[in-house]
């Protein structure tokens, strides 16, 4: 019985001294597979103390997440000269629905002048205050955290909580105010390296063994890419440490699934087309070699698409954004390197029987032969353009889900999945004071315009009161209190007619600043962001795919498949995030972020597929070779594909509303773009177009047939299946 397995022929590098060959030769050589172990073993030994140290490397404050030109960040820069710009205001809410008593006024007061005695706050203590209906009392108490910053936030409110917490019975107390909110979400995300690690490992080891059917096999890919991960946050502590690389919270959780799941990703492919070749070599070091010769490129090609999308990122207006492209970056070229050198030199030292019960017999038939795979390919190649288009409208019938999609930026009542006492602290606050109480808007200008700028700020709605101007090296310090929520649109509304106000004062040279301006401006960079790295990402991608499979018609129609792809994956997840999760909304970075990863993740499928496939073209011929590239790699993508989705679906067990999203949208796009473009939309295209998908390339006009016809049989190559592909002019 013939195979979808076509006998191999001797082309230049197989069986013979060929460059590539010897290079593909080196990680599974009999004395050097020992040496790559050592030096990866010596790599972990230096680098894991360095990994360990990452967190203490991120910056999470949100004014180093702008970029210097930003107004508000100018602001923060001014005010340097009045105070540290590390000050954390914590708003401290006391309420009692039956009203204030005399013991919570003398308690309030007490704890004012405990909150003093705390290190960093000094005399920058402000109340307390009682509230116009007699309900509340609040008190300000700023710290200067100095270098500790964001990231000293929750030492801090716990101080102050174990002071004011000692009410008397029917006295609530919330802590609020910018450290209010830091303290919170530092807690969020406290731990988030050891969780989502322990998560995203127990997801990739479960669905390693469910593709592998092996007790054993599992344990090599998850070492490789465990060593990656050490090794890459090893360099991105050096970096962030040393030559300013921006790292927070969100890039270092993105890194561990990105790392996780993309080295897995490359260790599928990898061994998928080892096993192949183990059928077909006695030699386990020839056979490595071959796979290594034959699906090295594809990797290489893979993770340099991604290396390169991610460090698109680096145009990017927001440090944020452009942190991540060069930590994403770094951590897809550790994996890349550790899957292509240590996990061959692993794989070939522990021989075959790794794979028991399901070991790969020198000379036995690959079940691909006549698995789903290849009968997928049969029935898609009898009706390709129906299926096409109909794979295409439903697709599109998913991406109108975009239109229901508000990506305008989270409040902070909605960045969490269930609500902290920051939280609850702000909504208590707004129902008895103003609601921008202990996060005013901050105008700095010249001195000499002190009271024009006080006028200007006092003018627009949305203002309640003005604090009188400070005056310091020829600069005014003023400050407004928001009668809007801080992070409210209402706020943002007041921000833009105060910048308008102040900007029109003649010579004042006035800036904008404080907590709700720097969250107006993250908004708005992350619009123009979104707006600027898309396009250079799809023209960046479709160069590399025009060069890798020399030809131009194929690449823009994969860039069409991939844009397909996200847009039914956001509207998929649009629709999810409203009716199912109920989220209010969705971080104005999100489209951006989805983007980049579904694009650049997607395109490893569409390397892998389309490599595979073009392969088997220059042998037989366009249609048959799409039908046997879909069954050799079919099941290796939709494997890689679940491994990918299910690490990114982990970032949903986070309490953070914007890493459930990113993991959400990502695992929707990774196995629509797995199971349904790659597999049905790109083949059938593939089918439907013929040899001239690889115009202006050779095969566009030979259409391959360069060796010899495979054999006749029930397989896919053999008659029965050729005449299962009636000819279409291709």
């Amino acid at each position: 019985m013939a195979s979808l397995q076509t006998p191999e022929p001797l082309e230049p590098g197989i069986g013979s001294r060929s460059v590539a060959h010897r290079i593909a030769r080196i990680p599974s050589g009999r004395r050097m597979k020992y040496v790559i172990v050592l030096f990866w073993l010596a790599v972990i030994l230096v680098g894991g103390t360095m990994a360990g140290k990452l967190q203490s490397a991120e910056n999470n404050d949100a004014s180093a997440w702008l970029p210097a030109k930003a107004e508000s960040t100018q602001a923060l820069k001014l005010q340097a000269t009045f105070m540290s710009r590390n000050i954390y205001p914590a708003v401290v809410v006391y309420s009692r629905p039956s009203g204030i008593t005399q013991a919570d006024r003398i308690k309030a007061a007490a704890d004012a002048r405990a909150f003093a005695r705390l290190h960093g706050v000094h005399d920058r203590v402000t109340g307390p205050a009682p509230s116009a209906d007699g309900k509340a009392i609040v008190t300000v108490a700023a710290a200067d955290l100095g270098n500790r910053g964001w990231n000293g936030a929750a030492t801090f409110v716990d101080a102050v909580r174990k002071i004011a917490a000692n009410g008397s019975p029917g006295l609530s107390v919330h802590i609020t105010g910018p450290a209010g909110n830091a303290a919170d979400s530092g807690k969020a995300i406290k731990g988030i390296d050891g969780t989502l690690l322990y998560a995203t490992l127990a997801v990739v080891i479960v669905l390693l063994l469910l593709t592998y059917r092996s007790p054993v096999l599992w344990l090599l890919p998850v070492l490789s890419a465990g060593v990656a991960l050490i090794t890459a946050e090893a360099v991105i502590y050096l970096l962030a440490t040393h030559a300013g690389l921006t790292v927070n919270a969100q890039s270092a959780g993105i890194l561990t699934v990105l790392v996780l799941g993309a080295g897995t990703d490359y260790a599928l492919l990898l061994i998928a087309r080892y096993r192949e070749e183990l059928r077909k070599h006695s030699d386990m070091h020839e056979a490595m070699a071959v796979a290594l010769r034959r699906a090295g490129p594809a990797i290489i090609a893979s993770a340099g698409t991604v290396t390169a999308g991610m460090l698109c990122m680096l145009i990017a207006e927001s440090n944020a954004t452009q942190g991540l492209g060069p930590v994403a970056a770094i951590g897809i070229a550790v994996g890349l390197l550790a899957i292509i050198t240590l996990l061959p030199a692993l794989l070939v030292i522990f021989g075959r029987w790794l794979f028991w019960p399901l070991r790969p017999k020198y000379g036995s038939v690959d079940v691909a032969a006549s698995g789903i795979w290849a009968r997928t390919g049969n029935a898609i190649g009898r009706r390709p353009r129906s299926v096409w288009i109909v794979t295409a409208l439903v697709l599109g019938g998913l991406a109108i889900g975009i239109t229901g999609l508000r990506a305008d930026g989270l409040s902070a009542k909605d960045s969490f999945r269930t609500a902290p006492d920051s939280v609850v602290g702000e909504q208590v606050l707004a129902r008895h004071f103003p609601a921008g109480a202990g996060q005013p808007v901050v105008v700095i200008g010249r001195a000499h315009a002190a009271p024009q700028l006080a006028a200007a700020l006092s003018g627009p709605a949305g203002i309640s009161s003005v604090s009188k101007p400070a005056i310091k090296d020829g600069l005014a310090y003023l400050e407004g209190t928001l009668v809007s929520a801080p992070d409210s649109q209402a706020a943002y509304t007041t921000i833009d007619r105060v910048r308008a106000n102040v900007h029109a004062v003649p010579g004042a040279d006035a800036k904008v600043g404080g907590a709700t301006a720097t969250s107006l401006d993250s908004r708005r960079i992350a619009t123009h962001d979104r707006n600027v790295v898309i396009p250079v990402v799809l023209l960046v991608v479709l160069v590399i795919l025009a060069l890798l499979l020399r030809a131009m018609v194929a690449p823009v129609i994969l860039i069409a498949t991939v844009v397909l792809s996200f847009a039914a994956a956001l509207g998929a997840s649009a629709l999810l995030f409203t009716h199912v999760f109920g989220f209010a909304g969705a971080d104005a970075s999100l489209p951006l972020y989805v983007f980049v990863f579904l694009v650049a993740l997607g395109i490893d499928y569409n390397i892998f597929l389309m490599s595979r496939i073009r392969e088997e073209s220059a042998r037989v011929g366009t249609r048959r070779g799409t039908v046997v590239g879909l069954a050799m790699t079919g099941g290796v993508i939709s494997s890689a594909g679940a491994v990918l989705g299910g690490t990114f679906a982990m970032l949903g067990t986070l309490p953070m509303v914007m890493f459930a999203e990113i993991g959400f949208a990502v695992a929707i796009g990774v196995l629509l773009d797995t199971l349904v473009v790659r597999s049905v939309l790109v083949t059938a295209l593939t089918l439907d177009i013929g040899r001239r998908m690889w115009w202006p390339g050779r095969l566009a006009s030979r259409d391959g047939y360069a060796q010899p016809a495979p054999p006749s049989g029930p397989g896919v190559t053999g008659r029965r299946d050729a005449e299962a592909l009636p000819a279409r002019g291709h």
